[in-house]
């Protein structure tokens, strides 16, 4: 499922970057009080009354002469051109300034609903100075503390109240999968290979997609797949070019909407830093995920190459020790049909279920194999376990003091899990909640 997707913007030092922080209750942004601190678009996921989305932060816009007020005005109109809804931020301790007007000028010609928030606004006196900012024309001003939290929930209801109806995208029975990596690894051409056809161009030049393009196919068996080739994602600090940057929020959307990802890796140049990165977006997102190394008719091999090289991918990549491993060639077409079938087993092991009299009959077995831990001279009790949801499969234990499960009895759960199911190529989540 897409999220919906909101954009904060403004002049700089109006607060934005402690109002996304706030929203998503952490501090992602770095926030200092002087303009130009937030130089780039930072993304998060939030939730507001059980609606998810997407909230980007994005530097202060201005006119100014200058590479990075440039750029940083550049960053801000990619934001406001992917967002589904517009925040922008104003200041109640300047009042309506020139920039403030430009920046209203500049989002009345994105025909997106625009809600207009006046930040600083931290006691009853600065509440009632709101009243100048309606000569913006965006209608009513929301008076908002991002450091006191005052004001954030009638802003986040107002957001909420915008945002599109979730459409079911499952009605037709389709796996979606989308092909990831850095640029240059040769996700187009894999994907050319597999449709048989030139769908997507291909060139030897980082950059080449630039948009993340669908394609629904049918395998030989009838199985519907829908293919999602992605730009290729960049590492942050080297992405200027304003399109590259678009490029890489289309490109977490589209791992949004896979049900199952190809990481595509490169044989030739082996494991960058920045591969362990765009693993991490697919990962954090609970998708499905299968390791695909390519241009495999490059390097000289022996019998053991094949081996030497999953073992490198498991200990660089020891949190996707989960995910199955398939070495192709795009070029000659080496293992490129199995490519469906793997995504197709992986989709069936994230969508299972298993009844909770399994379950528990594992946990009295799990905890005969090794005692549940002693924290501070108390020990966690394990009561039961039930699975609450699939892709990705999903299980809540019922403990004594969830503060008592630590990560390494989760991980022994989870390898539990494994060892007596078939979840090959999706991750597990584990909840543990305190029986009532």
């Amino acid at each position: 499922m897409v999220l919906p997707v909101v954009a904060i913007v403004g002049r700089p030092n109006v607060g934005k970057s402690t109002l996304f922080n706030r929203i998503i209750k952490d501090r992602l942004a770095i926030v200092e009080d002087k303009p130009g601190v937030t130089r780039d678009r930072n993304y998060a996921k939030a939730e507001w009354m059980g609606h998810d989305f997407d909230l980007i932060d994005t530097g202060g816009i201005t006119w100014e002469d200058g590479k990075i007020e440039e750029e940083i005005r550049a960053q801000a109109e990619i934001a406001i051109e992917e967002a589904d809804e517009i925040v922008m931020l104003c200041s109640v301790v300047n009042g309506v300034t020139d920039l403030d007007e430009k920046v209203a000028r500049l989002l009345y010609k994105t025909n997106k609903p625009v809600i207009l928030a006046v930040n600083k606004a931290d006691n009853p006196e600065q509440r009632s100075e709101i009243y100048d900012f309606y000569s913006l024309g965006l209608g009513d001003p929301i008076p908002v503390s991002s450091s006191h939290g005052t004001g954030i929930g009638d802003l986040l209801d107002e957001m909420v109240s915008n945002f599109p109806k979730e459409i079911d995208n499952k009605a037709d029975n389709t796996i979606s999968f989308s092909v990831i990596g850095r640029p240059n690894v040769g996700k187009s051409s894999i994907v050319n290979k597999l449709l048989g056809e030139n769908r997507v161009i291909v060139a030897n030049q980082e950059g080449t997609t630039r948009d993340a393009i669908d394609t629904p196919f049918t395998a030989s068996d009838k199985t519907k797949f829908r293919l999602i080739d992605t730009a290729g994602i960049r590492r942050r600090g080297k992405v200027y070019e304003k399109t590259e940057k678009y490029s890489v929020l289309r490109a977490l959307r589209a791992i949004d909407r896979s049900d199952v990802v190809l990481l595509v890796l490169d044989a030739s140049t082996g494991i960058r830093e920045q591969d362990k990165h765009v693993a991490g977006y697919a990962h954090d997102a609970g998708r499905g995920l299968i390791i695909v190394v390519n241009k495999w008719d490059l390097p000289k091999k022996d019998s053991n190459s094949g081996k030497d090289f999953e073992a490198v991918i498991r200990q660089e990549f020891q949190y996707l020790d989960y995910a199955p491993i398939l070495f192709v060639s795009a070029k000659t077409g080496q293992r490129i049909d199995q490519i469906p079938e793997i995504v197709k087993k992986v989709y069936a092991n994230q969508n299972q279920r298993i009844q909770s009299s399994v379950l528990n009959d594992l946990l009295i077995q799990a905890s005969k194999l090794v005692p549940t831990p002693l924290v501070k001279g108390k020990r966690l009790r394990v009561y039961y376990m039930t699975q609450v949801k699939s892709n990705p499969p999903t299980l809540v234990v019922f403990v004594n003091d969830p503060e008592l499960m630590h990560f390494s009895y989760q991980r022994f759960l989870i390898n539990q899990l494994r060892e007596n199911f078939n979840f090959e190529g999706t991750p597990i989540k584990i909840i543990p909640r305190k029986r009532k």
